[in-house]
């Protein structure tokens, strides 16, 4: 423990990239962060930052450090939640790394509920795309992901998978929006507003057009799915987004219909945490939550769960 403070510091001159800037984070002086920094290093017996001219950076041995330091953190946030539960309380932090489809509707409400049991529980929410939010479970800034076609998943193990098709989204007066039967190639002719390249839905529309001999051309190409749902309704143009994210109080304003499988194939949205790491009590929790509320969500829209 005597060390947690020394390791607040060296996160802060990580994130600050000097120690100046550092110091005036953590309300010291620069002289003393740099004794504290340098104190470290003798007991620790190696230099953890390249002293660089115009900063800090950690070397290979600082690396190392830090992954013993995010351990060490996420350890005692679940021994502390462990602890709290022992005197019948639940409290804790919650970090969740999500796309971006989950923000307006399914996660605040999911966090409601749970903060509705459970007041003394706070959370961070990480809007990440499919690549980052690997990388945020690796660095352990994130307990959870709930996000749509990850990249890798080497770390990544997998709590609940749903399956996603991608709808078009269009104004409700919109000519394709009546059709039962929407193809890929009913899109391409009007003006598209697409998800930047990070994102699982632009991937899954890039990969099924180059099959059919087609390229996409965006009017509109953005890292916000908010800008997309809300710009269709300016121009008559298709949007594209999971159905998850839709709602349906929009249905006067705005109309979806599923793209056919016999052109993009069904996406999975995935719920996971880094494989092999034992999460605190309350993140825990709240992905039992997920996985029971996704379940819900997948046999109201009478969709199958995948494994």
């Amino acid at each position: 423990m005597k060390y947690l403070r020394t390791f607040e510091l060296i996160e802060a001159v990580v994130r600050a990239g000097s120690i100046r800037k550092a110091a005036e984070d953590t309300n010291l002086t620069a002289s003393a962060l740099n004794r504290r920094i340098q104190n470290f290093e003798q007991e620790f017996g190696w230099p953890i930052f390249e002293r660089l001219p115009r900063g800090m950076r950690l070397n290979p041995a600082g690396e190392l450090l830090m992954q013993h330091i995010r351990l060490q953190k996420t350890d005692l946030a679940r021994v502390q939640s462990q602890v709290a539960d022992l005197s019948g309380q639940r409290r804790g932090h919650v970090s969740i790394a999500c796309s971006q489809a989950l923000l307006p509707y399914f996660i605040p409400e999911q966090i409601a509920i749970y903060r509705a049991e459970h007041p003394g529980v706070s959370f961070t929410v990480n809007v990440r795309d499919r690549a980052q939010a690997e990388q945020d479970l690796a660095s352990f800034s994130s307990d959870l992901a709930l996000v749509f076609e990850p990249v890798h998943l080497v770390d990544f193990e997998v709590l609940f998978a749903l399956p996603q098709p991608i709808h078009a989204v269009f104004r409700s007066d919109h000519p394709l929006a009546g059709k039962s039967d929407l193809r890929l190639r009913d899109c391409l002719s009007h003006k598209l507003v697409l998800p930047t390249a990070a994102y699982g839905v632009r991937h899954l529309m890039e990969t099924a057009a180059a099959r059919k001999g087609h390229t996409l051309a965006p009017v509109v190409e953005t890292e916000s799915f908010d800008l997309i749902r809300h710009y269709v309704t300016r121009e008559n143009a298709i949007g594209f987004q999971i159905p998850i994210g839709l709602s349906t109080q929009e249905q006067e304003t705005i109309a979806h219909v599923p793209l056919s499988e016999r052109d993009l194939p069904v996406g999975r949205l995935l719920l996971g945490q880094m494989k092999g790491r034992a999460l605190p009590v309350a993140s825990a929790k709240f992905g039992q939550q997920l996985v029971a509320a996704l379940a819900h969500w997948a046999d109201q829209q009478h969709v199958p769960p995948q494994a």
